[in-house]
């Protein structure tokens, strides 16, 4: 029987996929907030701190498409649950740390973890929602990270005033441990298990018959990878993942060494970046609804193009640096949500979770090689400058790649 009114587990599911996001992009993003003061304490160059956020994303990289894959075939809810066990674990191990090696090691750990907390969430999201209401719940979903990261700006000053930045870590990972519960009693993997339908989904809603068809005649893999929208949109992301972690991993060391701010100023940029994030989700990812996604994705890659041009000729005035960095995480924060948007959008919805496990490493490797190629520059030249001006280039080629992907893939 197909419970439809009344409460819908649609909003306990988003709400709880919402923390899941929360505590991981506030473990993940956090470490540009907290990686001044590691560098100082620990003595590690710019380039072993790109190494250290290397060694999360490599296991990051590596293990999703095996996330991903197993949300589709044993459900979200084990995934997720044993992802934030792991994630937790990793994260109050950070604060133990006192050498690169370690870091590298507790790092990977978490990031391990991290590996059930995007294309896992992602693709449970959009099976409890229908395909017309897939922007705007991604949207509230997506305002997790932003406001993890927002959280971590403001929080960190004050943790380091009172105890030091280990603190940080622990807190993070206690918080990961919560959600370990919570998903395992509360989290559902599909609206059919629970009696439910989509969210938003009526009676003659097309895409449902569609869905329905795919999950009944589970198409392989190789469809998706025998066209050539997969690899397209996978160049795509691996650009646009250059960008942004080019310039976000190391904004405020970039703030504190570079241009010169006192800590507290510096750290504002991650708040700053952070409720940016969370206004781009909220307009922009619903926006992707009725303008379409592909357009939105093209019209986020020339903003965050623009805006991180505008901040290098910015220099170090605060009224600038401010505004720019906050529109370029306006669309900065909604571009991974479009993408994950995609793999339900071009692809049969019975492989979503593959699909989307299968475009992370392109993710990943972007994030990996600008993190050694940024650090290594810092490194060699005192500035970042010429770091960012490659990262304004990546973002072109993402709009580049994605310009000529056209049309659905059908099973």
């Amino acid at each position: 029987m197909v419970k439809q009114r009344g409460f819908h587990w649609a909003w306990v599911v988003l709400a709880v996929c919402f923390g899941d996001l929360f505590v991981n992009y506030s473990i993940r993003l956090g470490y540009s907030v907290v990686l001044p003061e590691m560098i100082r304490d620990l003595g590690i160059s710019r380039t072993d701190a790109g190494t250290i956020f290397n060694a999360y994303l490599l296991m990051y990289v590596a293990l999703t498409p095996l996330t991903g894959y197993l949300t589709d075939r044993i459900g979200a809810r084990r995934v997720i649950a044993a992802c934030a066990l792991v994630l937790g674990t990793g994260s109050i191990l950070m604060g133990t740390i006192n050498s690169l090696f370690w870091a590298c090691v507790f790092y990977g750990v978490a990031g391990l973890g991290s590996t059930g907390m995007w294309a896992p969430i992602v693709t449970v999201v959009q099976r409890w929602f229908a395909v017309r209401r897939r922007g705007m719940a991604l949207g509230v979903l997506s305002t997790g990270f932003g406001l993890g990261f927002a959280t971590m700006g403001l929080v960190f000053p004050a943790i380091v005033r009172h105890f030091n930045w280990r603190f940080a870590w622990y807190f993070l990972g206690g918080a990961a441990l919560v959600m370990v519960a919570v998903n395992g009693l509360l989290l559902r993997s599909d609206p059919d298990s629970a009696g439910y339908r989509p969210w938003g989904e009526t009676g003659d809603d097309k895409p449902s018959t569609a869905d329905a068809a795919a999950k009944a005649a589970r198409p392989p893999a190789s469809v998706a990878f025998r066209q050539g929208a997969f690899w397209l949109i996978g160049a795509s992301y691996f650009c646009i993942a250059y960008c942004v972690y080019g310039f976000s991993t190391f904004m405020i060391d970039y703030a504190r060494y570079q241009l010169g701010w006192p800590l507290e100023q510096a750290s504002f940029l991650a708040t700053i970046s952070g409720f940016g994030q969370v206004a781009g989700v909220l307009i922009i990812l619903p926006l992707s609804d009725y303008l379409g996604r592909k357009k939105t994705i093209l019209l986020a890659h020339l903003f965050m193009a623009l805006s991180l041009a505008g901040l290098l000729l910015a220099g170090g005035d605060w009224k600038l640096v401010y505004p720019l960095a906050g529109l370029m995480a306006v669309f900065g924060g909604a571009i991974f949500p479009l993408y994950g948007a995609c793999a339900g959008d071009y692809f049969p919805p019975a492989i979503m979770g593959t699909v989307m496990g299968a475009w992370t490493p392109f993710y990943g490797l972007g994030a990996v090689v600008v993190h050694w190629v940024t650090g290594a520059l810092r490194d060699a030249r005192g500035d970042y400058d010429l770091a960012f001006t490659i990262a304004v280039s990546a973002a072109v080629l993402a709009f580049l790649f994605m310009l000529p992907v056209r049309g659905r893939v059908e099973g």
